[in-house]
């Protein structure tokens, strides 16, 4: 198996009301190049600070994250930086994260922010504004990022994700602020990207048919207790 991310013994807590409260207990994962997987689970069983540990936002208690060939263990920090530093490449030249709020910078116009995306992953910008127009938003290019609605800029971020062709998309709940038949349209387009390019898919969803889609199911809500 050509391996693209795996990640072995993931420990997470967080303190609420001065207790620890275990969100990610001895998780392991494998993902291949091509293959996707479903995250699904109740509200605050951990999807999302899985989603961000797999991407370097945050930093496991206990396990290692092997991506793209780099490693990163959370018992042998590293020192100056470079833990940091090698995450912050990888997540602007490999890999795509769309948060549940679209982190677009306010003050770029919607093509300009897809095409900062595609520079910075060292990408062709011209086919820019061909992204916009397949997510249905083409007419709003010009338009910043206070001038549109939550779903709109959903589809701008998730626009900025398919310019950079990453090698690996994590995904938290992509389409939740758009209506379904929007939603539809757009999930088939970032499957169309992964079967596309043969990049990897994670994918955090409370939607039992999307999550039926992909390759791989794994429900944080119903795993055993170490």
């Amino acid at each position: 198996m050509d391996s693209l991310l795996s990640a072995r013994g993931l420990n997470k807590q967080f303190v609420s009301g001065g207790e620890p409260v275990s969100v990610l207990t001895d998780l392991s994962l494998e993902l291949a190049r091509g293959e996707s997987l479903a995250l699904t689970g109740r509200s605050g069983s951990g999807k999302s600070t899985l989603l961000n540990i797999l991407c370097g936002l945050e930093t496991p208690d206990a396990g290692r994250v092997e991506v793209l060939g780099e490693s990163f263990d959370s018992q042998r920090p590293e020192a100056g930086g470079k833990t940091g530093t090698r995450w912050g490449n990888l997540r602007r030249q490999q890999i795509g994260v769309v948060f549940q709020e679209a982190n677009l910078m306010p003050a770029l116009s919607l093509l300009d922010n897809v095409r900062l995306r595609a520079r910075l992953a060292g990408h062709e910008q011209r086919n820019c504004q061909d992204w916009l127009e397949r997510l249905g938003i083409g007419e709003l290019a010009a338009r910043y990022p206070d001038q549109i609605s939550g779903g709109q800029r959903q589809r701008a971020a998730l626009a900025m994700v398919f310019a950079m062709k990453p090698a690996l998309i994590l995904a938290d709940e992509p389409t939740g602020s758009l209506d379904r038949h929007t939603a539809g349209a757009v999930i088939g387009q970032l499957f169309e990207l992964q079967a596309r390019h043969g990049c990897g898919l994670i994918l955090a969803t409370h939607d039992p048919e999307l999550a039926a889609r992909c390759s791989q199911h794994l429900d944080l809500g119903h795993r055993p207790e170490v």
